[in-house]
């Protein structure tokens, strides 16, 4: 198959590379100027497993306005929620009404964003269960063995068609182990849910996924933010993939075995000054608990926690850049 992947950050990287490593045809999008330039310059990636062997990976990629083709049979999102607006403003010049679009992005809005430049019948959303971090500028680092993690996908229609069952086989070839579901919402929810505990709580206490669940209170904490979650769901007549206990055992198989030493993308964001998505997270369980009459306090508090700490931190990287310009004033006197 033929795919554009829209996003080269770490989980475009991963999808892209790997797919391409399975047969695939793969071009990458994206507009971040010194990666593109950097991978540009190098003529690809570099990319290691849990930092070891690292290798050049060939990959075509393009800044969205210089980007023509329209010959691909699936795009890839993989963007930050507050990004994707704009890119598609950007990329609109090669959709086309026959391509299919495959995103697992954090968070929940995106699909709403993507409704406006392509049918419903040509969305197919999930969840990655999966980690990467992108190390800088051209440099990706792949988290875990071949074959780790999982990722969970649905059509918005919740109808598969061929199209669909062939996606699958590539994704299959790739080691991404996708399990097709009919139930869209569903699927897209148990991410957003399992992030609402691990991303915002290690985030927030600048800690490793293991961390946090090696902490004997965690089972009660994130059983609150479970318990929340799931009210919220219930309500707006969501079916949820994995009763209450199991969407906990995934958090804690996670966090303790698939990828123990794990810092969550959130806390990679918070760490380098980069807004958070905990409003497409937390604020999203909290927006849709109020649709319905019910207050889910407790994310509602950790996205407050979230926004001061961001605040916190730019504060101090204002304070310390004036230190920074007095001191060199002091100097040149």
């Amino acid at each position: 198959m033929k795919f554009t992947v829209v996003g080269a950050g770490a989980m475009g990287l991963r999808y892209g590379v790997l797919l391409q490593e399975a047969g695939n045809e793969v071009d990458f999008v994206d507009a971040w100027q010194p990666h593109v330039d950097k991978m540009k310059e190098q003529g690809g990636v570099y990319v290691t497993r849990d930092h070891e062997n690292e290798h050049l990976v060939p990959v075509n990629v393009y800044y969205p306005e210089e980007y023509t083709n329209q010959d691909q049979d699936v795009l890839v999102f993989f963007l930050k929620q507050m990004q994707l607006e704009d890119m598609l403003k950007r990329c609109k010049h090669f959709f086309n009404d026959k391509q299919y679009v495959l995103t697992c992005m954090n968070g929940m809005g995106h699909v709403e964003k993507l409704l406006q430049y392509f049918k419903p019948e040509k969305i197919i959303a999930g969840t990655a269960l999966v980690a990467t971090i992108l190390d800088g500028p051209g440099k990706v680092d792949f988290v875990g063995k071949p074959g780790a993690g999982s990722m969970n996908m649905a059509n918005y229609t919740e109808k598969p068609d061929d199209v669909t069952y062939k996606l699958v086989e590539e994704l299959k070839k790739a080691n991404f182990n996708p399990n097709l579901t009919t139930n869209f919402k569903g699927t897209l929810m148990a991410k957003v849910v399992f992030n609402s505990v691990v991303n915002t709580l290690c985030t927030l206490f600048e800690i490793k996924m293991v961390e946090y669940a090696s902490y004997a209170g965690a089972d009660e904490m994130s059983m609150q933010l479970i318990n929340e979650a799931y009210d919220v769901c219930e309500l707006d007549g969501i079916k949820m993939l994995n009763t209450r206990q199991e969407e906990l055992d995934s958090i804690n198989y996670v966090s303790k075995v698939a990828n123990p030493l794990h810092y969550p993308s959130m806390y990679q964001d918070m760490s380098k000054n980069r807004p958070t998505e905990v409003d497409y997270i937390n604020g999203y369980l909290v927006s849709l608990g109020k649709k319905h009459g019910y207050e889910a306090k407790t994310h509602e508090f950790l996205a407050h926690l979230v926004h001061l700490a961001e605040h916190n931190r730019q504060a101090k990287t204002k304070i310390n850049k004036l230190n920074t310009k007095m001191e060199k004033r002091a100097v040149n006197f």
